[in-house]
């Protein structure tokens, strides 16, 4: 994890501190409520803990797994107390969370075979899409990677112009058309653009509309299709991006786009200005996709790795 450790270092760390700052507070009200007057881990205390997991949008599902993970360990040991349960929880946590640290290119790196590597971007209109593409191409970059960017989400004038936008900041290429130009022929250039220019890195935008799933999940095949046109086994990522702040919504939104397309890596924005940072938990554990990336800001380098370790961390570290 050598490079890992550079990367996460005492900057990002002061950031996912920060970023977390509104569900840690929120959560820790609620498990110190669960605790309060307690000196051993009983069915009080399990059902108050549910209640706060639930309470920060952690979801039914893994609140239950990890309740029933507790209870094994008060069964294993027969006495818990309450002063051991934060340890115990944080383990239980870290259980439910997947992440990508076990990839030889889990952060800003790619894969040494796979150039052009092309990262198909998904998610609903308003998650922070393509300020994350934008962001995204900032750190690749200065990770020493030549990057460009496909604006194949069409259907919105607003959209390729705030990529247009987000290229002009970072100072990357973007291949774009007229707004209702078909996806896949933006998304079929981008990818023979890169190849002629020996870009490392493709980001590729797409529209982000839920209201009809077969329309959305033949749009996302065709893009895919034409891209394997180029590249046989591309597109390499499929990154969908999610909006932390809108809690079961986004897991929701996870249910729609798995279901569409071949989802192999999540981002998650918007997480500094929410108490549901425990979605984050409900997502990973419930799709076993893993989480690359958060977003807690909005400044360019407010995009950081996601590390379980470090996002459990963090969140039993409340701040003064």
């Amino acid at each position: 994890m050598g490079f890992f450790n550079k990367l996460f270092g005492k900057k990002e760390k002061e950031t996912l501190n920060d970023g977390l700052q509104k569900t840690k507070e929120g959560f820790f009200t609620k498990l110190t409520k669960a605790i309060a007057g307690k000196s051993t881990v009983d069915a009080e205390v399990l059902d108050n803990l549910e209640e706060a997991l639930i309470g920060a949008d952690v979801g039914v599902e893994t609140t239950l797994q990890i309740i029933e993970g507790i209870e094994k360990r008060v069964k294993e040991e027969k006495y818990i107390s309450t002063a051991e349960l934060n340890k115990v929880l944080q383990n239980e946590i870290q259980k439910m969370l997947t992440d990508a640290n076990d990839d030889a290119y889990r952060n800003f790196e790619i894969p040494t075979n796979k150039k052009p590597y092309i990262i198909l971007v998904v998610g609903v209109n308003g998650v922070g899409k393509t300020t994350t593409i934008g962001k995204l191409a900032h750190n690749y970059k200065k990770a020493g990677y030549n990057v460009l960017l496909g604006a194949a989400d069409t259907f919105r004038a607003a959209a390729v112009d705030q990529l247009t936008i987000w290229s002009e900041r970072v100072g990357v290429p973007i291949v774009k058309q007229e707004m209702g130009s078909d996806p896949s022929a933006v998304a079929f250039d981008t990818v023979q653009s890169a190849i002629a220019k020996g870009s490392d890195v493709v980001l590729i935008d797409t529209a982000g509309r839920l209201h009809n799933k077969t329309h959305l999940m033949e749009e996302l095949s065709k893009i895919k299709r034409v891209i394997k046109k180029n590249i046989s086994d591309a597109p390499h990522e499929v990154m969908l991006v999610l909006d932390g702040s809108t809690g079961q919504n986004a897991l929701e939104q996870a249910k729609q786009f798995t279901a569409a397309t071949d989802v192999n890596a999540l981002t998650i924005t918007k997480l500094d200005g929410t108490a549901k940072g425990g979605v984050v938990l409900a997502i990973a554990n419930q799709f076993k996709i893993p989480v690359k990336f958060i977003g807690v800001g909005e400044k360019i380098d407010d995009l950081i790795i996601f590390d379980k370790q470090e996002f459990v961390d963090s969140l039993f570290k409340l701040e003064n």
